[in-house]
């Protein structure tokens, strides 16, 4: 079967309120509905974009191989398994034919055991909901996979929160697993985030950027930039600027508070109450703009939202650090907004589109990313991910600011608006160059050690908890040198 993914957009009753999502068209180009249906079930309970895209992805790799091995296999279970197999060994044979047709390559083992998971799900919705065979029902589990399954469960139980108050007895499903569960990925230790190089932020923002022809554009992408940079947000969360949301700061005049709300359920600005006395902001781009928030949209007007922690009201706070970040924001944003006036502008975002074709409308993620990679270029450097020049790698720039600067993790969690303290460790583990560094002075501190231990004493409580209890308190919350929330013993 030739299969096409698409955008749709979906419409369920009168309203003429669409949803759109992606979907696949067989070679009738009529639309495969079971995946419509299951699609729409996981967009209506808060799937991501790159969630439904995945799902889509797995979906289309099974339908190819159904069709294409049609008459191999007596039943659903039988024929998922040599699916399940051949996303890791590829269709290829040793002979460099593939008479099914496929011809795929292998599969990485988290993006195959990724498409075993998904498409699992969706052939138990499937069961449930339309009476077909699943393809990978549950079974009994062997004992390796029973004592895995208790590991999850006992780690899971460890962490959470309320645990105490809850069932302390082994739940019954440690006992069973999925017929197929795919391979185990690789162990990976968490690979840590590279930052943007300092030493070319200056030629960036003045020579890169800043060197735009049109002034305007400049403005625009300087400010973007002190936003990732000096404020630690991510670009997509920049673009969801409005106007309305940066304010003077009233202890610092020199300086501003800025606020990116969230794009549907944050508070609509000045107080606003719509006929329907709804106080959101997706409601007031319907009412003022007819339009959808930004993060609902699908292809290039879509800008995501990722995080699931916000202060007050729904907004992240932006914490300039070190504080002439925001000083300098405060003047370019003042003369930025100047050239705003008389530009028509049928939304609310305060970061558009100069082009003379797109005038006014609400700047994309790629013509930022575009503008990013140009501004690069004038310096002459080039896109680099694992070098730190990308856009994100601002937000780890920032991090790693702070935990230089000595901010506690609790602040710095604050900071860069994570639920957990878990969540900043790539932002906040040394770079490789700071652990040769550290090694290089602790050989040196090494060889001036005398080897007279006669005066070596007990060591004390303080001098103990320095170095931590690994067994009973991993995550050094109240041992070590860096308490995260007891006393620090640091001399």
């Amino acid at each position: 079967m030739q299969t096409v993914k698409v955008i749709a957009k979906v419409v369920h009753d009168n309203s003429g309120v669409f949803t759109e999502v992606p979907v696949l068209l067989d070679e009738n180009k009529h639309v495969i509905k079971p995946l419509l249906d299951y699609t729409l079930k996981l967009k209506r309970d808060g799937r991501s974009h790159s969630s439904l895209t995945k799902l889509i992805k797995a979906a289309q790799l099974l339908l190819e191989y159904m069709v294409s091995n049609m008459e191999c296999f007596a039943t659903p279970q039988s024929m998922f398994e040599s699916f399940s197999t051949r996303l890791y060994t590829g269709t290829i044979n040793d002979e460099g034919i593939d008479p099914s047709g496929l011809f795929w390559l292998p599969h990485s083992p988290s993006v195959a055991r990724s498409h075993i998971y998904l498409l699992t799900q969706l052939t138990d919705w499937l069961a449930e909901n339309q009476g077909i065979e699943p393809m990978n029902p549950v079974v009994k589990a062997d004992d390796y996979t029973q004592s895995l399954n208790y590991a999850a469960w006992y780690r899971k139980k460890q962490h959470d929160f309320l645990g105490h108050i809850k069932d302390q007895h082994i739940n019954s499903t440690v006992q069973f697993s999925r017929s197929i569960q795919g391979k185990r990925p690789l162990g990976k230790k968490k690979q840590a985030a590279v930052e943007f190089p300092e030493h070319h932020f200056k030629a960036f923002y003045f020579d890169g950027l800043g060197a735009a022809l049109d002034r305007r554009v400049s403005l625009r992408d300087q400010l973007i930039l002190l936003l990732i940079h000096g404020g630690g947000l991510r670009e997509s969360e920049a673009l969801h600027l409005w106007l309305e949301d940066v304010v003077i700061d009233p202890l610092t005049p020199n300086n501003v508070k800025v606020r990116i709300y969230h794009p549907e359920y944050g508070d609509a600005p000045n107080n606003w109450r719509g006929q329907s006395g709804k106080t959101t902001r997706a409601a007031y781009l319907k009412e003022k703009y007819a339009l959808s928030p930004r993060n609902d949209f699908l292809g290039t007007k879509r800008v995501g939202w990722k995080s699931n922690y916000t202060d007050a009201d729904g907004y992240l706070e932006v914490y300039w650090f070190p504080a002439i970040f925001g000083e300098v924001f405060s003047k370019l944003w003042r003369e930025y907004t100047r050239f705003l006036i008389g530009i028509d502008r049928n939304h609310p975002y305060a970061f558009i589109n100069f082009h003379k074709d797109h005038i006014g409308k609400p700047y994309t993620l790629n013509a930022f990313h575009y503008s990013y990679r140009q501004g690069l270029k004038r310096i002459g450097l080039k896109p680099c991910k694992a070098d730190g020049l990308s856009a994100h790698s601002h937000r780890h720039s920032y991090g790693r600011r702070l935990r230089r600067a000595g901010i506690h993790e609790i602040i710095i969690k604050k900071c860069l608006h994570h639920s957990s303290l878990d969540s900043q460790i790539v932002y906040t583990a040394p770079t490789a160059k700071e652990v040769t560094a550290n090694l290089n002075a602790a050989t040196d501190k090494l060889s001036n050690i005398t080897d007279s231990v006669e005066n070596i004493s007990p060591p004390s409580w303080e001098v103990l908890t320095q170095y931590g209890f690994n067994d009973i308190d991993p995550y050094n919350l109240f041992t070590g040198k860096s308490s995260k929330l007891g006393k620090s013993y640091d001399k």
